[in-house]
């Protein structure tokens, strides 16, 4: 657990909370269709100039992201398809803008990919990973403000992008972020075969 982490919360009661979150999840399991990257992001702040321009461009190349109102079809349960989607996925895109801790679905997100034990590649737009502050909301429980404290920690200490979107390259951190996501999905699907080798019996 990071330093910053010693919030006076013991790592045994983090790990119950996590792992009763995905047990509640897996409770609520649904049917879901594939999918190789889960974009999480903040709608009013990265929607249109980041979020969907990645979604198409994996999508241009073959890949199976999800993306809320380009996934999601009329009738759909929202958290029982998210979260199960969140189960599945092989890996995770966390757009955290200015705005992003205010989101209880945002938070809820992020810290259910890492309950997951999900790799998330954070993109920071606007912000710094210093400037990243889980608010005090008393609509959300202790246990809520607990996991997302937690996954705002471990976002910040991931190595991630950066973009200032006042200059305007949106097409160069699109390419460079969804380089990164092929990238680390060859490198998921390589480890998923060398897995598979190493428990095939000697002959």
């Amino acid at each position: 657990m990071h330093r910053s982490l010693a919030m006076n919360i013991p790592s045994r009661f983090l790990g119950q909370q996590m792992q009763t979150q995905v047990d509640q999840v897996l409770r609520k399991r649904v049917l879901v269709d594939p999918c190789d990257v889960f974009i999480n992001h903040r709608s009013l702040d990265t929607k249109t100039t980041v979020a969907a321009p990645i979604y198409d461009h994996l999508r241009r190349h073959g890949f199976q992201p999800f993306l809320d109102n380009k996934t999601l079809k009329p009738g759909d349960k929202l958290f029982d398809k998210i979260n199960s989607t969140i189960l599945e996925c092989k890996l995770g895109l966390a757009l955290i803008s200015p705005r992003y801790c205010d989101s209880y679905f945002c938070l809820h997100e992020l810290a259910l990919l890492m309950e997951c034990k999900k790799k998330v590649i954070p993109l920071f737009v606007d912000i710094k990973p210093s400037q990243l502050r889980v608010i005090n909301n008393r609509k959300w429980t202790l246990e809520d403000h607990h996991r997302f404290k937690f996954a705002i920690e471990e976002a910040k200490h991931t190595v991630g992008l950066t973009l200032n979107s006042a200059q305007g390259n949106f097409s160069g951190i699109v390419t460079s972020a969804s380089d990164i996501i092929i990238e680390s999905l060859i490198e998921l699907e390589e480890e998923e075969v060398m897995m598979q080798h190493s428990y095939l019996p000697i002959s």
